[in-house]
This record gives C-alpha cells, sequence and structure tokens, in this order.
C-alpha cells in the first residue's frame, strides 16, 4: 500500500509540475505570437511582414497544442500572455522599435524576444517531465530555435 500511495502522489506531483510548465510555455508561446504580428503590423518591407506572419502563425499554433496538452492532463489554459520580465521587456522594447521605424531595430527585438522564448524552453527541457509532455516541449523548442535562428539571420543581413 505504501508504494502504491508514494507511486500516486509522485504522479500527482508530477503531472502539476507538467501543468504548470505548459501553462508557462503556451503564455511564452502567445507573448511570441502578439510579438511577431506587432512587428508584422510595424514593417513596410513585405517579405518581412510575411516571415513575422508566418512566425506568429507557428507561435499560435503551438499555443493551441500546449493548451491542448493542458486540458487532457486536468488543466485549465490561460488566454493572457506571460508576464516574465525578459519576455514583458522584449515586447515592450519592439513596440519602441515599430515606432521609430527601424527594421533592423525591430529584427534586433524579435530576436531578443525569441532569446527569452528559447530560454524558457530550455529550462522547460531540463525538468523531470512525462515522457508524452517532453516529447511536445522537444518537438516545440526545434521551432523556437528556428524561428530564432531565421530571426537572427535576417537581423545580420539588414
Amino acid at each position: 500500500m505504501r508504494s502504491y500511495n508514494h507511486k500516486h502522489i509522485t504522479e500527482e506531483r508530477m503531472g502539476s509540475q507538467a501543468l504548470t510548465t505548459l501553462k508557462n510555455l503556451a503564455e511564452v508561446s502567445r507573448d511570441g505570437e502578439k510579438g511577431f504580428v506587432a512587428a508584422a503590423e510595424g514593417v513596410k518591407d513585405e517579405s518581412l511582414k510575411n516571415t513575422f506572419q508566418r512566425a506568429a502563425a507557428r507561435c499560435a499554433l503551438g499555443a493551441r497544442e500546449l493548451d491542448d496538452e493542458i486540458v487532457r492532463l486536468g488543466g485549465m489554459p490561460s488566454d493572457a500572455g506571460s508576464v516574465s520580465g525578459a519576455m514583458h521587456r522584449a515586447w515592450t522594447n519592439l513596440k519602441a522599435a515599430i515606432t521609430g521605424g527601424d527594421e533592423a531595430a525591430v529584427l534586433s527585438e524579435c530576436e531578443r524576444g525569441e532569446d527569452a522564448a528559447k530560454a524558457a524552453y530550455e529550462k522547460a527541457l531540463k525538468e523531470d517531465l512525462p515522457a508524452d509532455v517532453a516529447t511536445i516541449v522537444k518537438r516545440q523548442y526545434q521551432g523556437v530555435r528556428e524561428n530564432h535562428d531565421l530571426i537572427k539571420q535576417l537581423r545580420d543581413a539588414a
């Protein structure tokens, strides 16, 4: 009986940790979506606008997938973005760059936002998550890295 209770408590704790991690990553994804939408609206170059729109769509898709997993694990997804310091600063700075109309500055701020997203996923990957949750996080991390690397490449070329 004792080992069953211990196992149950461990699984419950792991589920709670997984929910917290998934909610955090969903909020990070929503922040990214909002940031990329703002970036797309703030640039004139059509190619760059399309790049930002695709990145926003990828973030939105990631947030929906994470929300679906949260529900599957018995949690309630949030529709808010994060208020974490790094993400908030990055997207606040993005608004200032857009106002200035400098596409290189917009790309720099988008890269800063993707740095924060990468860090959030890297932290999540170090956690002891259930295998199915870890698989989702690993796959999404690859997408975050691709977004980051593309934005960095565009910034370097600007």
